[in-house]
């Protein structure tokens, strides 16, 4: 069957069947389960009512439920155990966890996390920050923006081709196609570089690619945060003789804290589970590990279950408390 036609049968299919569901689910609670007739027909609309609700709930909670909630006890119960032969298993209690701690990848992976949640959500912000203000004050910042918020409609694993063509070294006597060795030839560099082969600065150049994606979508938050702002209150500040930097820092920062805070951490959670940047451009070599990349190996490539969901129990570990906080500061902001 053609792709487009078998397309357009789960869409009918799909939305036919949702509309089915809804509407059956109705007339058999207000017709049949509870009929808004007879001596109890004031009962039976409010408890109708109460139970309408969770019709429509129900398959979201049905597919949360299988899709996510499933998974993660799952992999809680995989990490405490072991694959034998024959795709049996055997309970091991901590073991994978204590294995995992005392492998020197691990320790590396942990590290580099720590060294991107650092550096890349503090630089994307503060350069969408810092974007956000300048566009706002060009007549053509409305282009200038779009051009920034780019690299948001690239995949992670398209956006590291490109870097890793940025970052491409070529023989000497060969014209560089890696725009960093090229100016870094220009500027009286000896000879062209292996720039992911170089310990801890290969990070850095692989943070490039996630602070160059998030920084526009740190810009249109932030723009749309900015405009927020009152009027009144920059008028009386530059009536009282303040700076731009004085007004930018001092009235306009404070005022949208709880955006910057709901941003910083927004990409705090998308850098922690970074692993297409990483998977694409080094696959962890050159001490360039990361947790999510460390998972995948344990998972995929080494076929070792218990390692692989005792680190992704770690990753959802870390994640947790910073998706708590992001709720609390969201709804915080609603009131």
């Amino acid at each position: 069957m053609h792709p487009a036609v078998l397309g357009l049968i789960t869409i009918v299919i799909g939305v036919g069947g949702c509309i089915g569901y809804f509407y059956g689910a109705n007339v058999f609670l207000d017709k049949v389960l509870f009929p808004a007739s007879g001596p109890k027909a004031g009962r039976n609309i409010n408890r109708a009512n109460m139970i309408r609700p969770w019709i429509f709930l129900g398959p979201a909670i049905l597919a949360l439920g299988l899709y996510l909630a499933y998974p993660v006890v799952a992999t809680f119960i995989l990490s405490f155990q072991e694959r034998l032969p024959g795709n049996a298993r055997a309970f091991v209690g901590f073991e994978n966890y204590s294995k995992m701690f005392a492998e020197p990848k691990f320790a590396e992976a942990m590290f580099n996390n720590v060294l991107w949640l650092t550096v890349v959500p503090a630089a994307a912000t503060s350069f969408g920050l810092l974007a956000a203000q300048l566009t706002d004050r060009l007549s053509w910042g409305n282009i200038s923006k779009s051009i920034i918020f780019m690299p948001m409609a690239i995949s992670f694993v398209g956006a590291a081709v490109i870097f890793k063509l940025v970052y491409e070294a070529r023989p000497e006597d060969v014209a560089q196609i890696g725009i960093l060795n090229h100016l870094y030839l220009l500027a009286g560099g000896a000879e062209p570089q292996q720039w992911l082969t170089i310990p801890l600065w290969n990070s850095f150049f692989l943070m490039a690619v996630l602070i160059w994606i998030q920084t526009g979508f740190a810009m249109v938050i932030l723009s749309a945060a900015l405009r927020g702002i009152p009027e009144e209150t920059i008028e009386a500040a530059i009536i009282d003789g303040a700076n731009p930097f004085q007004i930018f820092f001092k009235i306009k920062v404070p005022q949208i804290m709880g955006t910057i805070v709901v941003v910083w951490t927004t990409i705090t959670i998308a850098t922690l589970k970074v692993f297409d940047i990483v998977f694409a451009m080094t696959n962890g070599q050159w001490e360039t590990q990361v947790l999510a990349n460390y998972m995948y190996d344990k998972l995929f490539v080494a076929q070792d279950w218990g390692m692989g969901s005792a680190s992704a129990m770690i990753i959802m570990l870390l994640v947790t408390p910073i998706l708590v906080w992001n709720v609390y500061n969201a709804r915080k902001e609603m009131r």
